[in-house]
């Protein structure tokens, strides 16, 4: 048996070197019964190394997919409203995802090396492109301001600072890996400079990007395994600076009091959430149809955005809702395996740190719009309209998908694999070749 077959379980085809694979009776005369064989040639794909980079491409590109056909669907009447195209948003979100593919692949093709040798640059790039935030290049809406322009051109530097900070955490905490039951080791560098991101992002009054990115951090720094107690200590006092925010801003406070007052405004603080029920409890088991909601004329503020899951539950129904929950299920699984496999503690640190910023930010996301967590604005990771979260996070993406490539014997397998224009050409080849008999 060959080092790529006991590495990753890689089976020969048909016909070399397999006589009888395909003999309908050959299980049964190893005393296999054919049910177990199947059983165990699942079982052979799912522990396959490849299994992890499958995963990530085939999650990812069914949810940038949903998302462009939600995008369209959710911000068509709104577009029509404001006198543009009713395929204004979704030309928009499908040109960010053109340009987020190819920055997904290179990233899929950088070696660990070389991720590392960006991270101290990209978080040095990061804290000044957020610093422009408060230059006349800075741009506001909604109470935050967390954007710059030039031209027509727009991003959220603050994206850029999530990934950022999860390559700058991995190289930094898998250096100091050996000198982590240390305190001193555990909080310097690392909490002064994320709180300094934080605190530059805090400062646009985006709470809730800031709390993505305490998120990001716990996570990578619980994978590193720094001691309890620090996180304890952390964790307080990151608690009493958000409570800190909240107590000091009127309308965060009606936000919080609004989930457990009986006597909630539907006019006001309640009514975009109760209008995001209404769209998901509409949508039944089946949905309504899509292109057919009806909170998205102009009922549901943030459709296409911040409450895009609940136009998904409308127009889908629960199936719909449960497809993006499997996927970002299967985004999880991906990232775990990576996580459990993967010798290099900077790549175990960094998908931590990765997985938690995407898989929580899905999760506050559909909490705020089923009414378990307060409105804060974080949008659905890699379905809801927005350039600079969709090319981050799809960038974020392609770095995990390096790390899959780079797996104990995922590039052997990947390598012995043929491509698919090989296998089409062979498929066209035979079909010529029964043609002419």
């Amino acid at each position: 048996m060959s080092p790529v077959t006991q590495t990753t379980g890689y089976r020969p085809a048909a016909g070399a070197g397999a006589a009888g694979a395909d003999a309908p009776d050959s299980g049964r005369a190893h005393g296999v019964l054919p049910g177990r064989r199947d059983l165990a040639a699942v079982l052979g794909h799912w522990n396959s190394a490849v299994t992890s980079y499958y995963l990530l491409t085939g999650a990812t590109a069914m949810l940038v997919v949903l998302g462009l056909v939600m995008v369209l669907s959710s911000s068509s009447v709104e577009s029509l409203a404001d006198d543009k195209s009713p395929y204004a948003e979704f030309l928009k979100q499908a040109q960010f995802a053109i340009v987020g593919v190819p920055v997904m692949w290179v990233m899929s093709r950088m070696s660990v090396a070389t991720l590392k040798r960006l991270a101290w640059p990209m978080l040095v790039g990061a804290a000044v492109l957020q610093l422009l935030v408060f230059t006349p290049l800075g741009l506001g809406a909604g109470g935050n301001k967390n954007w710059i322009g030039v031209g027509p051109v727009t991003m959220q530097p603050s994206e850029v600072v999530k990934l950022a900070l999860a390559l700058w955490l991995g190289v930094v905490l898998a250096r100091k890996q050996a000198l982590l039951r240390d305190w001193k080791h555990s909080v310097v560098p690392v909490l002064p400079v994320a709180g300094a991101m934080v605190g530059l992002v805090l400062l646009g009054h985006d709470l809730g990007t800031a709390l993505i990115l305490m998120l990001l951090v716990a996570g990578g720094m619980f994978l590193a395994g720094v001691p309890l107690r620090i996180f304890a200590v952390a964790g307080v006092a990151a608690g009493a600076t958000v409570f800190g925010l909240i107590a000091t801003s009127e309308n965060r406070m009606t936000r919080i009091f609004s989930m457990f007052s009986d006597s909630c405004d539907v006019t006001a603080e309640c009514y975009q959430t109760l209008h995001g029920q209404w769209g998901l409890a509409t949508g039944g088991w089946w949905g309504v149809g899509l292109g057919a909601s009806r909170e998205k004329w102009s009922y549901l503020p943030e459709a296409h955005n911040d409450f895009i899951f609940a136009i998904i539950g409308e127009e889908l129904g629960l199936v719909g809702t449960l497809l993006v929950l499997t996927l970002f299920g299967l985004l999880g699984l991906a990232m775990s395996r990576i996580i459990r496999r993967h010798p290099d503690p900077f790549v175990t640190i960094t998908t931590g740190a990765i997985s938690v910023w995407i898989i929580g930010q899905a999760l506050i996301n559909i909490g705020v719009v089923i009414g378990l967590a307060p409105v804060i604005g974080v949008p659905l990771p890699l379905v809801s309209a927005g350039g600079s979260a969709l090319i981050m996070t799809m960038a974020a993406i392609g770095v995990l998908i390096s790390f899959a490539r780079q797996e104990p014997g995922a590039a052997q397998a990947l390598a012995a694999r043929p491509g698919v224009v090989r296998r089409s050409l062979a498929v066209l080849g035979r079909a010529e070749r029964a043609g002419r008999r």
